[in-house]
């Protein structure tokens, strides 16, 4: 009976000798599990737990919680023992084992870890914060330059609907804002950006209902851009009822434009100004500042994707591509039924009538065979140039004539 009670025991944890870096501060749990021979005389096995060959007295400096039951049979015996190492400095860690009638099970080994085991997730924090914060520098300045991407590549492709002009300009009729228009605006859009405007200096909506040559010219164009400055902040109208102006001009067109100037009042809360703010969302409020007047700035960026995407065009191409697609012909113009020979014009030769006139890559590259109609003057062939004529704002010249052939004559 002797030998059955004192048999080897057969460990179940741990399984092995077992090798644990634990950092400092924390608490490590130690769990011994194991069969023993038992017999009806036998008494219960006891664990003991050693510390680097020595068995631990100090029972104040550890947890222990110890379990054991007997098999149905009464054949074996089954003993648990946990034990909780609390790491507060260097002399807690070694080499730990527990033992049952001096057999002693595989070994666990508790070793500190040094500083460099946090290296890596320290390096790695930096790093994803350092991507994150590359991702933000790069969204900051890039942003405008993808969207202008993205509308030049996939935007919508207003054509063929019917406008002649891409934006209605409403200006008041001040010197600064005509300068503004007339020398910025107009130059950017039209000679750089390829854009057609229709200018206009009349209040766009006084008092009353819009005219019928307001409601004309809106039609014409596929946007609305309307320069706030201090002089157009300053009707009466729009102190009073620019609240009524503003569902009307929402009526009429879609996401109109408003260009502010920074620094241009004393007095930021302007009703109109105020208005304009708490409705972002339906219109697209844009801020002139000093350094703006660069092209690359990002005031004509965000004016560009306001604006209608254009089509880039060969250099072969005949003629205006939005006026052609239209078939937007002046018969007074045209002499003997048939087009003229384009001719490529550098100049502008009236800035503030002429609303601009398209380089080389609006002219007619091939010259037509000589018309066989009437002629000019004293006998000469027709040459009139009609590759800008969708362009140009009668309107607002006073020494252009009309030219008749003797025939008419």
């Amino acid at each position: 009976m002797a030998g059955v009670c004192g048999g080897d025991p057969r460990f179940l944890s741990p399984p092995g000798d077992q090798v644990l870096g634990p950092a400092l501060g924390s608490v490590v749990t130690l769990n011994c599990t194991a069969w023993a021979a038992f017999g009806p005389h036998c008494s219960l096995p006891s664990i003991h737990w050693q510390k680097d060959g020595q068995l631990l007295d100090n029972r104040s400096h550890y947890r222990l919680q110890d379990d054991s039951w007997v098999s149905a049979n009464w054949s074996e015996a089954f003993v648990s023992s946990v034990l909780g190492v609390t790491l507060t400095g260097a002399e807690d860690y070694g080499a730990f084992s527990c033992s049952i009638w001096n057999i002693s099970s595989p070994s666990f080994t508790l070793w500190k870890a040094g500083p460099a085991g946090h290296v890596a997730a320290v390096l790695a924090s930096l790093l994803v914060l350092l991507a994150l914060l590359l991702a933000a520098l790069l969204y900051v300045k890039c942003r405008l330059n993808v969207l202008l991407w993205y509308q030049d590549t996939h935007g919508e492709l207003e054509m063929n609907d019917g406008k002649l002009y891409d934006a209605y300009v409403s200006h008041s009729d001040c010197p600064e804002d005509r300068k503004f228009v007339h020398f910025i605006l107009k130059p950017q859009l039209e000679r750089r950006g390829g854009y057609k405007l229709l200018l206009d200096d009349r209040d766009l909506l006084p008092h009353a209902e819009p005219s019928a040559d307001l409601l004309v010219s809106l039609s014409r164009c596929r946007r609305l851009v309307i320069v706030l400055s201090d002089a157009f902040l300053g009707q009466a109208w729009c102190s009073h009822s620019f609240r009524e102006g503003l569902c009307r001009l929402l009526e009429l067109t879609r996401r109109p434009i408003f260009i502010t100037f920074e620094g241009q009042r004393r007095d930021p809360v302007h009703p109109a100004l105020r208005l304009l703010r708490q409705h972002r969302h339906l219109v697209t409020l844009l801020l002139w500042k000093p350094g703006s007047v660069t092209p690359s700035s990002n005031f004509w960026k965000e004016l560009q994707l306001a604006l209608p995407r254009k089509v880039l065009y060969r250099a072969t191409a005949a003629g205006d591509p939005q006026t052609q697609l239209q078939d937007d012909r002046d018969p007074m113009l045209i002499v003997g039924g048939r087009a003229p020979e384009a001719r490529a014009l550098e100049l502008d030769p009236d800035p503030e009538g002429d609303l601009g006139v398209r380089g080389p890559v609006f002219a007619d590259p091939l010259a037509p065979p000589q018309a066989s109609g009437g002629t000019l003057g004293e006998g000469r062939s027709s040459e009139v140039d009609v590759s800008d004529l969708g362009s140009r704002n009668y309107s607002a010249r006073t020494d252009f004539y009309c030219l008749v052939s003797e025939d008419d004559v």
